[in-house]
């Protein structure tokens, strides 16, 4: 179940107070859980209980993503502003240096989490940050065009194309491999997330100068990347290791942009292996 928490933050204007979305279960070390833009935090549902079974999960919307509202005036979407917000949201939780998971965006985050060494590992799926400008283009509008297909289309026809095989690739082919594997609630759900995203344009323009470059040394650090990524090209994956010289590269077959879906068991064990690498002494 859903839970809100509200939290104070730091603005150009002064203290601005601020809620975020989350479903947290589990018990053991924190593990923190980060979606992609456009998405919301169901997309790790079908990792969720298995990482729970092992980990204390929190896997959170995003500002202006899901069931998160938008950040407060005066904050941008940028990147130190969201890790900022995501420290607040672990401080108001009680949630210690996390291991931490993410996904596109949510694997630039967690990068940069681990950069500032927030955070005890880093699994980051198909992580933003490592493209070439054209590559950059590319996704930036495979992205906006999906954004606006999900606004033309009425609600009666999303659930209509989700119940079928070829609905659901229709509508979610372009993140998943296995699109079929995908639930027909889920496949609505996350339709309605990304047309009602309230922070998706402001996120998306504040990505357009990012480039992750920095190592993130003396963490346990997994890069994986899906073989079928139609969004994220794979071969960003070996700039990734040549930034993050230390990390591990780990390929994904069948697994397209989202892969929690498309496997569940390869990607919960690449996080579980991730987090188990962690040094005891940072836990």
């Amino acid at each position: 179940m859903a839970a809100e928490v509200s939290f104070s933050v730091e603005s150009p204007g002064g203290p601005r107070t601020m809620s975020l979305a989350y479903e947290r279960a589990g018990a053991g070390e924190p593990l923190l859980l980060l979606h992609g833009i456009g998405h919301h935090r169901q997309a790790w549902d079908p990792v969720f209980g298995i990482l729970a079974a092992e980990y204390d999960v929190t896997a959170v919307d995003l500002p202006g993503f899901g069931e998160s509202p938008a950040l407060p005036e005066g904050l941008a979407y940028d990147i130190s502003t969201v890790v900022s917000v995501l420290g607040a949201l672990c401080e108001a939780l009680e949630i210690e240096r996390p291991h931490v998971a993410g996904n596109s965006l949510g694997g630039l985050l967690a990068l940069e989490l681990g950069r500032e060494k927030l955070v005890r590992s880093v699994t980051a799926l198909s992580p933003a940050g490592f493209w070439t400008p054209g590559e950059r283009r590319y996704a930036f509008n495979t992205l906006l065009a999906m954004r606006h297909g999900a606004r033309l289309l009425p609600l009666p026809l999303i659930e209509r194309l989700s119940r079928n095989a070829a609905g659901r690739a229709a509508l979610t082919s372009t993140i998943y491999a296995h699109p079929g594997r995908r639930s027909p609630e889920a496949v609505v759900a996350e339709t309605l997330a990304l047309r009602e995203a309230t922070g998706f344009e402001q996120t998306l323009a504040a990505g357009r100068d990012v480039l992750f470059s920095d190592d993130v040394p003396g963490l346990a650090v997994t890069v994986a990347w899906g073989a079928r990524d139609r969004i994220l090209l794979r071969r960003q994956g070996i700039r990734a290791k040549h930034a993050v010289p230390e990390a591990r590269l780990v390929r994904l077959p069948g697994c397209g942009h989202v892969p929690m879906n498309d496997d569940p068991a390869l990607v919960s064990r690449v996080v579980l292996d991730t987090c188990r690498r962690a040094p005891a002494a940072t836990a």
